[in-house]
């Protein structure tokens, strides 16, 4: 990663949120570019993580033990708060509402998919803007790559994983195909970007 050419990317910008979509393999993905985030981290940490039925509602204790982040699986009507990583919910697609609020539902899933990355970055772009951070990970299908599309539309920053490290890399090249996004990163250079992005505050 160019660092230079980096802050010249983000020179002028601000931020108000995060959301991160992973599939297949995005457990350890997480795993890498989320420990070392403080605790008074100014942003909040939006994930959807398509992981095996039954596995889902450990995510949040699992992830608790190894951050400094607070972790919480995503409620209805909860207010996004900073310093916080939240779950998208098992059998539930998650949005964001006006205002930076939860709302869930139970439409029909998409690319088989519920919750799905897409709609939560749709969502989030529509109320965020060019104030959302967008970070499309490791995975097995398309979701995502649309929500991802939507989030540079709306003059977000839009990061991918590069897809010769992802443990899968259908959904990282899926989303390039779409739309090119603003950076394609190594995990470790994606952690390097997240502790930069808490200094620019």
């Amino acid at each position: 990663m160019d660092t230079t050419a980096l802050q010249v990317l983000l020179q002028g910008r601000e931020f108000a949120a995060i959301v991160i979509g992973a599939s297949a393999g995005g457990v350890n993905a997480l795993l890498e570019i989320l420990p070392g985030l403080p605790k008074d981290y100014p942003y909040p940490v939006v994930t959807v993580l398509h992981v095996m039925k039954g596995r889902q509602n450990q995510l949040a204790e699992v992830f608790q033990q190894r951050l400094a982040l607070r972790v919480l699986e995503a409620a209805d009507k909860d207010e996004l708060q900073p310093g916080t990583l939240y779950f998208a919910p098992a059998g539930y697609h998650l949005s964001v509402e006006e205002g930076g609020v939860f709302s869930l539902s139970q439409e029909e899933p998409v690319h088989f998919a519920r919750p799905a990355i897409d709609l939560t970055m749709q969502s989030a772009a529509d109320v965020y803007g060019d104030q959302l951070v967008g970070i499309l990970l490791t995975g097995a299908n398309q979701d995502g790559a649309a929500g991802l599309a939507a989030i540079g539309a709306a003059g977000g920053l839009t990061v991918v994983q590069d897809p010769a490290e992802a443990q899968v890399a259908v959904m990282p090249n899926e989303a390039i195909r779409l739309r090119q996004p603003d950076l394609v990163l190594t995990l470790q250079e994606i952690r390097s970007l997240l502790t930069m992005l808490e200094k620019r505050q």
